[in-house]
C-alpha cells in the first residue's frame, strides 16, 4: 500500500489506517480478544502500518493493539491520546472530564506506555482541548516530551483553528484528526487549507459516516444496546430517506468501478488531498480487506470532477451526533 507523510514528523504511514475504537467502545459490546488480534495482525499483512486508539476506548484497547503488535513493533505506528481523564453524568447524559494539565498529561502518558508496552509513542493526539488550559502550555509539555524521548509526534483532534496555530507555534503538529466523508465535509472550509499551509496531516475519522456510507444499513437495520447508532442522527429514518440520493450515487461509481460503495468512498477521500489518512474501523476481516482495498481503486481528475459537482448539488443531511 502506497504511503503518507504524518506532516514533517519523518513518520511515514499506509495510505489507510485502522481506527480500533469499535473493538471495545461505542459499538455495542467488546470484540471477541483473540479474533480481534488476528484481525489486527491481518491489517498489517495486508500492508496497513497505521493503528488509532485512546484511553477513553477502554484501557483494554491499548492493551489489545499492545499484544497484536508485539511481533511487528518496530514496522508500525500507533496513536493514541490524552487529555479525556474520565466520564460523568450531566442531566442524563455522560460528559467527558477534561484534563491537559502538565503534571495529568505526565500521568496520562505513563499509564499508555505502560499499556502499548513502549518506551516511547509514535503520535500522542490531545483528544479533546480543555478549556482551562493553553494551548501554549500543553504545546509545551509535548515539546518536553518529544525532548524525552517518550513521544515522537503530537497533534489535536477537534481543535479550533485559532488553539491549534497557536499551539504548533509553539511545537509543531505532524497531524490533526477530525471526521470526515462524503457527507460531513466541514473541514474543506477552512481547515484543510490550514493544513496545507503549516505542513500537517490530516487523519479522517469515521470516513465511512459510522459506515452509513457503505450503504449496507437501512431503516430496518437494529443495533445491539451500546451501540451509538441507536440515537445518533444519521442513522435516523428521515435522515437516511433524505440521504438516499448520496448513496445511490456512491453505488453507481462503485458499479462503474466494479469495486464497492465503501471503496468510492474512501478512494475519493484519498483523492481529495494528498495530506488526507482515513481510518475505517471494523470488527468484521471481510470489511477489513474491502477497506483496505480502497486504497488500489484510482479516480480519475474527470470522475473526481463528476463525482464533487453531483454531491455538491445533493441536499445532504450532515446530522451526525
Amino acid at each position: 500500500m502506497e504511503k503518507r507523510k504524518l506532516g514533517n514528523s519523518g513518520l511515514e504511514v499506509s495510505s489507510i489506517g485502522l481506527g480500533c475504537m469499535g473493538m471495545d467502545h461505542a459499538y455495542g459490546q467488546p470484540a471477541d480478544r483473540k479474533e480481534m488480534i488476528k484481525l489486527i495482525r491481518k491489517a498489517v499483512e495486508l500492508g496497513c502500518n497505521f493503528f488509532d486508539t485512546a484511553v477513553v476506548y477502554g484501557e483494554s484497547n491499548e492493551e489489545l493493539l499492545a499484544e497484536a503488535l508485539a511481533p511487528v513493533r518496530d514496522q508500525v505506528v500507533v496513536a493514541t491520546k490524552f487529555g479525556i481523564t474520565g466520564e460523568k453524568t450531566v442531566n442524563g447524559y455522560p460528559q467527558h472530564i477534561l484534563n491537559s494539565r502538565p503534571e495529568s498529561i505526565r500521568e496520562q502518558i505513563e499509564g499508555s506506555l505502560k499499556r502499548l508496552k513502549v518506551n516511547c509513542i509514535d503520535l500522542y493526539y490531545q483528544h479533546r482541548i480543555d478549556p482551562n488550559v493553553e494551548p501554549e502550555t500543553v504545546a509545551e509539555t509535548m515539546g518536553e516530551l518529544m525532548a524525552e524521548g517518550k513521544i515522537k509526534a503530537w497533534g489535536t483532534s477537534n481543535a479550533p483553528i485559532d488553539y491549534m496555530k497557536r499551539a504548533h507555534s509553539v511545537c509543531p503538529m505532524a497531524a490533526i484528526e477530525n471526521q470526515y466523508s462524503m457527507m460531513w465535509r466541514e473541514p474543506e472550509k477552512e481547515l484543510f487549507d490550514i493544513c496545507e499551509e503549516l505542513g500537517i496531516s490530516f487523519v479522517a475519522y469515521s470516513p465511512l459516516g459510522n459506515g452509513f456510507l457503505s450503504g449496507k444499513y437501512t431503516k430496518e437495520t437494529k443495533y445491539e444496546d451500546g451501540d451509538y447508532r441507536n440515537f445518533m442522527g444519521r442513522f435516523q429514518p428521515q435522515v437516511i430517506d433524505q440521504n438516499q440520493e448520496l448513496l445511490e450515487l456512491i453505488a453507481k461509481v462503485a458499479e462503474s468501478k466494479n469495486a464497492t460503495s465503501a471503496q468510492v468512498v474512501l478512494a475519493w477521500e484519498l483523492a481529495q488531498k494528498p495530506f488526507i489518512i482515513p481510518i475505517p474501523g471494523t470488527t468484521k476481516f471481510h470489511r477489513l480487506e474491502e477497506n483496505l482495498g480502497g486504497a488500489d481503486i484510482k479516480l480519475t481528475s474527470e470522475e473526481m470532477n463528476n463525482l464533487n459537482k453531483a454531491l455538491s448539488n445533493i441536499d445532504i443531511d450532515e446530522t451526525h451526533f
